[in-house]
């Protein structure tokens, strides 16, 4: 799906990224809740947060170690449910 793919980033301080996403979605999401956990300890590296770029399938990507999907970034920065962006999600009411 096109609307949510990253179209433009750029890596703030705090562990903050701005996005623009196809549809026009614009924003910054904050990922700092990640930083220094596994894979994402890499970040602590001065310089290592900054070399963001998009991924061969429209992800985020750190190099080969790290990958955010864009999916996710896009609840966050609009605080919808999967269910608001995704309508298949949603179930219909069952009635006995």
């Amino acid at each position: 799906m096109d609307m949510f793919k990253i179209v433009a980033i750029k890596a703030l301080p705090e562990y903050k990224l701005w996005l623009e996403y196809a549809d026009g979605t614009k924003g910054e999401v904050d990922v700092s809740h990640l930083v220094g956990q596994g894979v994402f300890k890499k970040w602590l590296i001065p310089g290592e947060f900054e070399k963001v770029s998009i991924g061969s399938m429209g992800e985020l990507v750190w190099g080969n170690d790290i990958d955010l999907c864009p999916d996710s970034l896009y609840l966050r920065l609009t605080g919808k449910s999967p269910e608001d962006i995704f309508p298949a999600l949603q179930r219909e009411s069952i009635h006995a």
